[in-house]
């Protein structure tokens, strides 16, 4: 009798245990999307909800603000990118997301190398801005030749060729009246003797490129192999004069459907 009311007590103890945690999770998957819907002003778009968790999810998985990238940043960025496949300009298989934020000082690591398919940071590291967009900050953007400014935007990488910096990477701009003349400028990603700890102990600053976004000559291979061959890179600045056809929030919602990573955040979400 005394082992039979024990079972009984421990049974009802694990049910209510089982309940406790199933309405807490309920709660916690509630709070999150009516956060997140209200945040973005829309509580009656689902797909636009769940795109911001699949964005949050990535954004947190790869610890991307410990690495000093902000959240509104990395959701242009994937937003730019989810707009660039739903126009056939990058392959299937592009899963690599390069951003630059020009709105942080040159003395700090502001490019992020980040791999949505397995929600990791690859890399973090130095890049440098154009001398004509300013000296530790960049403050001015051009799409102009011999601006020797950096120009704003969404890019995809193209092919390697040896150049006057060396191995470099050749980059499309897709923003027209921002960046579409990168070609004109030659404006790439190359390696640079003055991005280094030693510029900034020196200057206070990293070096400054003609308008390139140059990085470190100890890690410019690597970059370049982890980017190249069509994928993205996004240029984010102090300009509130920039816009993009690619940061449409309904369109790149939309079509992260269809991807297979996202669903795997969508399933968790909707079950």
């Amino acid at each position: 009798m005394r082992k039979h009311f024990l079972w009984v007590i421990c049974a009802l103890f694990g049910l209510s245990v089982s309940i406790i945690n199933l309405s807490f999770a309920n709660v916690m998957k509630s709070d999150s999307t009516l956060k997140i819907a209200a945040a973005k002003g829309n509580p009656n778009s689902s797909a636009k909800v769940l795109f911001f968790h699949y964005v949050n999810d990535i954004y947190e998985t790869a610890s991307l603000a410990k690495a000093g990238l902000d959240s509104a940043v990395f959701e242009k960025a994937v937003t730019g990118y989810y707009n660039l496949k739903i126009a056939n300009l990058l392959p299937v298989s592009s899963s690599i997301l390069t951003i630059v934020d020009f709105t942080k000082a040159s003395t700090t690591k502001r490019m992020w190398i980040v791999d949505l398919q397995n929600r990791k940071l690859l890399m973090n590291t130095w890049v440098a801005h154009g001398q004509g967009s300013g000296n530790d900050m960049a403050n001015a953007f051009s799409n102009t030749e011999e601006s020797h400014q950096s120009s704003l935007g969404f890019y995809i990488t193209d092919d390697i060729y040896m150049g006057k910096h060396g191995r470099s990477l050749r980059l499309d701009g897709m923003d027209q009246g921002f960046n579409n003349k990168a070609r004109e400028r030659a404006i790439v990603l190359h390696g640079a003797d003055y991005v280094n700890q030693n510029t900034i102990d020196q200057l206070g600053r990293l070096g400054r490129s003609f308008g390139c976004p140059a990085v470190s000559t100890d890690v410019v291979d690597k970059v370049i192999e982890t980017v190249k061959n069509k994928n993205v890179l996004f240029i984010n600045g102090n300009d509130e004069a920039y816009n993009s056809k690619y940061l449409d929030e309904d369109n790149a919602a939309k079509y992260a459907f269809a991807d297979s990573s996202y669903n795997l955040v969508k399933d968790v979400l909707t079950n």
